[in-house]
Order: C-alpha cells, then structure tokens, then sequence
C-alpha cells in the first residue's frame, strides 16, 4: 500500500483531496514503480490518500489506480 497524506488549512481551494491531482498521481505510480522494481516478489498494491483537514481525517481507499 501506498499512501499519499495531503493537508491544507481552508477548503477554498477544492480541499487537500483535490491537491492530488493527475500529475501528483503519475509522480506517486512513478515512485511506486521504481521502489517495486527491487523486489523479489510483487506485493498486492493500492494508492490510498489520507487528507487532514480542520474539520477531520479522512482515508480515501484505493483514491486512484496505477494506469
């Protein structure tokens, strides 16, 4: 599993979930790629984001696929 945390103080701007856009998406499939590529065996794997937020925590499961 793969988690991505994102905070921002207002949710002026679209809140922290909607920071990880596509491009944030491709940089975290990118980096997942590359440390996967030193295993022996590849492990079920799922791209979660975890946002913070002033009125709580929210854990978006399998927020995004690795296409």
């Amino acid at each position: 599993m793969f988690v991505e945390v994102r905070k921002r103080a207002s949710t002026r701007h679209g809140g922290a979930a909607a920071s990880v856009g596509a491009v944030k998406q491709r940089r975290i499939v990118f980096a997942a790629r590359h440390y996967l590529m030193h295993l022996r065996e590849l492990p079920p794997c799922r791209f979660d984001v975890v946002v913070l937020e002033p009125d709580g925590v929210q854990w978006l499961q399998a927020a995004f696929d690795a296409q």
